[in-house]
Parts: structure tokens; C-alpha cells; sequence
């Protein structure tokens, strides 16, 4: 029993995988002799003979059949995806190599179709020898002798001629998917510039989220944490004011919890103002940049012009720059004094950090200025660093300014 059905799977299986290509060769035929009728109806009805006649009967059909180029680039991916589960992407704009594929490689491999299925129509009657010839009346059959002798060969070589046909018709199958998706798809620069569209937009989804996300975590902190941290000091404050009999250890462990708290509150509030500073969503880059300059232990000359607010994710990108190259200012440069400079030159944001110190900064693998370097590239931005020894360091970074 396991042995028929196994025989039974391996003489039928490529027969039923056929189905699915014959039946796309078949829709391929009608789409094509659909192409030639439009070629054809001049001669048919109009039957040109002067030389101008002609010029017409070929060049106005030609011309609906551009025309139609369009129209017919979706009928053919419709009947790849339909047919054979081949999904070919819609070019950009319009090409003319889809047109190569509708006057050219579509008729040839329709051609080699038509003659698959005349093969698979003789192989399917040679197969079945045995059943018409007695349909046949008497006068037409061979001589008895025949059947037994010819009728083998014949259906024999129809079996042949069956899955041979069956194999070509899969294998012209796959051969005019691989064309079409080269000629009625994308080409390969369009591919890749669709590729890149979709991660450069990807990329500003995550970007977004993760900003979004800092900004939730910083109003969680304010509102939760560090409000807990100041009800805690002003109640130990409170503490320390109203009991002063007190013993003198009791007294030093509140003084020590009360000078935590309110240490811990001012490295919460700074972490908070470093996740996304509430001042940059309500007031904008100018009142943040100005609080930034206000805590800076240097003087620091702020200027920004901006007609109109910028993206919230420019703006968180820009005060991160500044932030960083502020505190790098702080660390290392042993400048006196500090400049920022915000201005919007058309589609560019650029902001300008300069300082008057020992210079020799450079973007390198384990700086901050690396990272500087990641987050500014993150938003398409541009970065470059002007630092010879001795001074003066200006930083320059390019954003683009999305209003």
C-alpha cells in the first residue's frame, strides 16, 4: 500500500507542479495575443498599400501600445504574483525598460510557451493512445498487429514527452521571472536608492522614539523621583529644626541624610536636565542654550537666530551638541571664555561652539566627541572640529532643519 502511494506521488507530483506555470503560460498567451491584435487590426481592416498607409499602420498602433506600457507593466507583476507568488516591486517612474520585456522577452518566451503547450497537447494525446484508437471508427484503425507493438512506443514516448514538457514549462517559468523582475521592476540603482529611503526613514522613526522616550523617562524622574527627594530633605530640614535636644550622633546622621538628599537631588536634576531639559520643549533652543551658559563656570556668549522652531529631534540634537561641547570645554580646554552660535542657513541648522583654550581636540575612538560625532550623524547631520594646538577650538556641526 505504501509502496503505491509512493510510486503514485513520484509519477504524479511534477505533473501537478506543472499546473500552476501552465496555467501562467496560458495567461501570458492572451496578454500577448491581446499586444498582437493591436499590431495587427491596421492590417486587418485597412489593409495599408501606399507608403504613408503604412507609416500609420505602424507607427499610431506602436504608439498606443506606449501608451498602454503602463497599463500593461501592472497586468504582467498582477499575473506574477497571482500565477506564481512573484512579487515584482513597481519601478520608479517611468522607464523604458519595461517596454523590452513587452515587445521583446514577453513575445519570445510566449512563443516557447505556445510551443510547450502544442508539445504537452501531443504528449497528453500519444499518452492516451490506447483510449482514442478504439474511439476511432473500424476503416481508420491500424491492423490489429499494430496496437499491441506501436501503441507501446507511441505512448511511451508521449510519457517521455509529457514530463519533459511539464520540467520546460517550470524551468521557462522561473527563466521569464528572473527578466521580468530585472525589466519590470526596479533597476538596480533604484533598488538601492528605495533601500536606502527606507532605512534613512527607519533610522528617523527610531531616532524619534528614542528622544520620545528620554523625554518620558525625564518627566518621570521630575515628577516622581526627584519630587520624592525634595519632600524627603524638607522633611529631614524640618527634622533638624524642631528637635534641637537632640543627641549629638542622632544630630550628625541627619545633618549627613540631609546633605545626601539634597546632594542626591542636585545630581537627579542634572541627570534630568541631560535626558531632555523641560526648558527646550516649553521655551525652546534659545532659553535651554541660555541655562546651559547660566550654569557654565565660565563666561558664555550665547546667540541664537531662528525665525521659526526646528523638528524636536533637531532641537534635542543641537542642545546636545552644545551641552557636550560645553562640558568638554570645562574639562579640558582651560578656556576663559566660551561662544555659542545658533543660526538656520535655508534647509541646515548650524551651531557653532568656540572657546579660547589650549586646543589639540580631536574626534576619536573613547572622546566624547566620538559619540558627539554618532548623535549628530544619527539625524544626516555633519560634524567637524577646528582645534590646533594652542587654540582657538571651534566646533561646527551641520543639521538638517526640518520646521
Amino acid at each position: 500500500m505504501h509502496l503505491t502511494a509512493h510510486l503514485r506521488r513520484i509519477a504524479l507530483d511534477p505533473l501537478r507542479g506543472a499546473a500552476r506555470p501552465v496555467a501562467f503560460h496560458v495567461t501570458g498567451l492572451l496578454v500577448q495575443l491581446g499586444v498582437l491584435l493591436v499590431l495587427a487590426l491596421p492590417w486587418i481592416f485597412l489593409r495599408p498599400s501606399a507608403l504613408w498607409a503604412v507609416l500609420l499602420a505602424v507607427l499610431v498602433p506602436s504608439a498606443a501600445l506606449v501608451a498602454a506600457g503602463p497599463v500593461l507593466t501592472r497586468v504582467q507583476r498582477a499575473r506574477f504574483r497571482e500565477r506564481l507568488g512573484v512579487d515584482i516591486p513597481a519601478p520608479y517612474g517611468r522607464s523604458r525598460r519595461p517596454f523590452r520585456y513587452h515587445l521583446a522577452a514577453g513575445p519570445l518566451v510566449s512563443l516557447g510557451a505556445a510551443l510547450l503547450l502544442l508539445a504537452g497537447a501531443v504528449a497528453v494525446g500519444a499518452v492516451s493512445f490506447y483510449v482514442w484508437i478504439w474511439a476511432l471508427p473500424p476503416d481508420w484503425r491500424l491492423a490489429p498487429a499494430g496496437y499491441s507493438v506501436w501503441g507501446a512506443y507511441v505512448t511511451v514516448v508521449g510519457l517521455a514527452l509529457l514530463y519533459g514538457t511539464a520540467w520546460l514549462s517550470g524551468a521557462l517559468a522561473r527563466l521569464d521571472g528572473r527578466v521580468a523582475r530585472t525589466l519590470l521592476g526596479p533597476s538596480p540603482a533604484q533598488a538601492l536608492a528605495r533601500r536606502v529611503d527606507a532605512l534613512a526613514e527607519s533610522r528617523a522613526e527610531l531616532v524619534a522614539a528614542v528622544d520620545a522616550e528620554r523625554r518620558r523617562i525625564e518627566r518621570d524622574l521630575h515628577d516622581g523621583a526627584q519630587q520624592r527627594l525634595v519632600s524627603l530633605a524638607v522633611g529631614l530640614g524640618i527634622a533638624k529644626a524642631s528637635l534641637p535636644g537632640l543627641p549629638v550622633e542622632v544630630r550628625r546622621v541627619l545633618d549627613e541624610a540631609h546633605r545626601e538628599a539634597k546632594e542626591a537631588i542636585e545630581e537627579l536634576g542634572s541627570l534630568v536636565r541631560g535626558l531632555h531639559p523641560a526648558v527646550l520643549e516649553d521655551r525652546g533652543l534659545d532659553a535651554a542654550l541660555s541655562g546651559l551658559a547660566g550654569r557654565a563656570p565660565l563666561p558664555v556668549r550665547v546667540r541664537v537666530d531662528l525665525a521659526a522652531r526646528p523638528s524636536a529631534t533637531t532641537e534635542s540634537v543641537a542642545y546636545f551638541v552644545v551641552s557636550e561641547a560645553l562640558t568638554n570645554v570645562v574639562k579640558h580646554a582651560e578656556a576663559s571664555r566660551a561662544e555659542v552660535s545658533v543660526e538656520r542657513f535655508g534647509p541646515t541648522l548650524l551651531v557653532v561652539v568656540s572657546d579660547d583654550g589650549v586646543g589639540g581636540a580631536r574626534v576619536g575612538a573613547g572622546s566624547g566627541l566620538a559619540g558627539l560625532a554618532g548623535r549628530v550623524a544619527s539625524v544626516d547631520g555633519r560634524l567637524s572640529l577646528d582645534s590646533p594646538v594652542g587654540g582657538p577650538t571651534v566646533l561646527s556641526v551641520e543639521l538638517p532643519c526640518v520646521p
